[in-house]
């Protein structure tokens, strides 16, 4: 059956009408100009939330398209047009088609500068000296636990957080050569870690090395007879490799959340976390007396962290993630009691709660 190219051509070609009317919209040619001082990372995280209630209020509910698909190809529309009016470059751990990489995407789309960096130090390094507008970092892994050089730099660097994404990771089995042959798992060591169980029990025989970069490890296997990559679909998809085993991931709810890291500081939403570092007296019960200033101001505590402290042996500095923003009477309230009760404290910073 053919399928008529004639009409396909004539809906792409109103798609491509109706972005650039869209563009025009958001340059204040068809309304109302936007205000310049606006802030770049405010408006990516305004037109998502107003993507999501739009597709939640969506007619289309028998739509051949789910509605996470909807919300995906209308934030990336988002992003393209916003790349008419600013400029929005962001830094990640690279290289391109890294997960980090795939977390930028979903969060700014495609219409971002993306810039991949080297290490996650260097992602803090970009956006303190302003060579980007965001940067991006992987704070904890559902498997593996907490980033650890990603609150170490928290400490030692002065970072704000304004925005969070949470990206399923489902890892592949990705070679040009064939299941049988493969003699060598290349990827870096959280992704085998995250793999361990189910690599043992297809590849006993296997020899796991470890790389720098799942994206580096389907390069490689792209050009090794022999060996294969643990990496994400579009990894292979770039190095035209082929899956020999999709979701191999031994926690199939395995996912990474990132903090946006920037200057910026996001309004309240209604629906948002923020971010706290402090460090208290090395006193009996000093912790203890902390914890109950959350409880007092009924306050939830969604995920808290103890760091060793860089300085002082037998002590530690503490991450906590909270509900509501800095804001809001009771977060101030408690902020206010814990500036007299701590011996170190930071905001690291108020933003939307990420939507899974």
């Amino acid at each position: 059956m053919n399928l008529p190219t004639d009409r396909i051509r004539e809906i792409d070609s109103q798609i491509l009408r109706l972005i650039e009317s869209r563009a025009a919209e958001v340059d204040g040619v068809s309304g109302m100009a936007m205000d310049p001082n606006e802030a770049a990372l405010g408006r990516v995280a305004a037109a998502a939330r107003d993507i999501d209630a739009t597709v939640a209020a969506n007619t289309l509910k028998s739509s051949r398209i789910a509605p996470s698909s909807q919300a995906e190809i209308l934030k990336h529309i988002a992003s393209v047009c916003l790349a008419t009016v600013t400029e929005l470059r962001v830094a990640f751990l690279g290289p391109k088609y890294s997960y980090s990489h795939l977390a930028a995407i979903k969060y700014f789309g495609e219409g971002a500068d993306v810039a991949p960096v080297g290490s996650i130090a260097a992602v803090f390094e970009a956006v303190t000296r302003g060579d980007v507008t965001a940067g991006l970092v992987p704070i904890e892994n559902s498997t593996d636990g907490r980033i650890v050089d990603t609150l170490g730099l928290f400490i030692r660097k002065q970072a704000h957080i304004c925005g969070e994404v949470v990206l399923p990771i489902h890892h592949n089995l990705l070679s040009s050569s064939p299941r049988e042959s493969i003699r060598e798992i290349h990827s870096k060591p959280q992704v085998l870690s995250q793999c361990r169980k189910w690599l043992a029990s297809h590849f006993p025989d296997a020899k796991l090395v470890e790389s720098g970069s799942s994206t580096a490890a389907a390069q490689w296997a792209a050009s090794q007879p022999g060996a294969a990559a643990v990496a994400s679909i579009e990894a292979g998809r770039q190095y035209r490799l082929d899956v020999l085993a999709a979701n191999i991931e031994d926690n199939s709810n395995n996912v990474t959340r990132f903090a946006v890291l920037g200057k910026e500081h996001p309004q309240r939403t209604g629906d948002d976390k923020t971010s706290l570092l402090f460090q208290v007296n090395h006193q009996p019960g000093a912790l203890a007396d902390v914890m109950t200033v959350f409880k007092a101001n009924r306050l939830n505590l969604t995920w808290i962290e103890s760091f060793p402290s860089p300085d002082t042996r037998a002590e530690y500095l503490f991450f906590v993630e909270l509900t509501g923003h800095q804001d809001d009477p009771a977060v101030a309230a408690a902020l206010q009691t814990l500036s007299q009760q701590a011996q170190r404290l930071e905001v690291l910073g108020s933003y939307p709660r990420a939507l899974d």
